[in-house]
């Protein structure tokens, strides 16, 4: 548990590092609402997280998903069997993957393999139908009388929602407001990268939602990669300029016969660069280790991208 302030704990999923996945508790008047989940994994440490903040199970009232890749959502059937006043809140082109999640499952074992989707996100489990609502542009979320408005800001995928927490003064932004690690924060503050990973990218469409985002009277945004993050603006404006020279590189890769691989190699050189110059407490190797992961997934969603329509305009 860190970051605990106007009734929002940070809870760390232990997904894939440390400091790496975090879902979001929301505490108001004695009732809690978590956002995201991280995997089926992580339950144990959800409930520790509730418990730690001396509440029960039965003192939650709503899961909120910000959208149902399995980093995000992928414990959320097994987090709602241990929370039996709850609701599941998702966007209406999440809802049934969470009702049903057969098609989630096989999708990414067939990108992974089975026994790696076993390993690092435990069995999926489906959400009864009468538990979920489909959380639309502008629905608002009551939680003990804290308004939790739902956005809806595509462009890492379709199916996104962000969770603006007036209270709070901060939003919860998943991965449409990039992500931002806690090693990378430096004396010029946080330092922040898109997330472009397959298959729903739309570069127009996430510049849009970032600067919508930005927009808000927000102190803060809480993406899901990692914690709090401030100065709002001036992490937008860093993100909109990288999903801007992400889509020229794409652009001008589109036909190269090695498009994958100089793909990886652009945006290793791009956010290497940018970072560097922000003042990361990093070297050069330093930071293109940690962004390793980013680095394959992003490439792999622009692969996919370029091969829309909308990557031509």
């Amino acid at each position: 548990m860190t970051d605990i302030a106007h009734g929002i704990v940070t809870l760390d999923t232990g997904y894939y590092r440390p400091a790496f996945d975090a879902a979001y508790l929301v505490v108001e008047r004695g009732r809690a609402a978590f956002v995201d989940t991280g995997t089926t994994h992580s339950v144990p440490r959800l409930l520790a997280g509730l418990a730690a903040a001396g509440l029960e199970p039965a003192d939650v009232d709503w899961v909120v998903l910000t959208h149902v890749h399995l980093d995000h959502a992928g414990g959320a059937g097994a987090l709602m069997q241990a929370l039996p006043q709850a609701r599941l809140a998702v966007h209406p082109r999440g809802a049934r993957h969470m009702i049903d999640p057969a098609r989630l499952v096989a999708g990414a074992i067939e990108v992974y393999g089975a026994a790696a989707v076993e390993r690092d996100y435990g069995r999926i489990l489906p959400v009864p139908a009468e538990r979920v609502v489909e959380a639309t542009e502008g629905t608002v979320l009551e939680l003990a009388g804290r308004p939790l408005r739902c956005l809806d800001t595509p462009g890492h995928a379709r199916h996104h929602l962000c969770l603006f927490d007036e209270a709070g003064a901060t939003v919860f932004t998943g991965d449409t407001f990039g992500v931002s690690y806690r090693e990378f924060d430096g004396p010029n503050g946080a330092w922040a990268l898109p997330s472009s990973t397959p298959i729903q990218f739309d570069a127009a469409e996430m510049c849009r939602s970032i600067e919508r985002l930005a927009a808000l009277p927000v102190t803060s945004i809480r993406p899901t990669h990692y914690g709090a993050v401030g100065n709002v603006p001036a992490v937008a404006a860093l993100l909109v300029e990288q999903v801007e020279a992400m889509a020229a590189l794409a652009r001008e890769l589109r036909t190269a016969p090695d498009r994958a691989a100089r793909l990886r190699a652009g945006l290793g050189a791009l956010y290497a660069d940018r970072a560097l110059a922000h003042g990361v407490p990093l070297d050069r190797a330093g930071v293109l280790a940690l962004l390793a992961n980013d680095i394959e997934l992003n490439a792999q969603g622009l692969d996919v991208w370029l091969d829309q329509s909308q990557a031509v305009r």
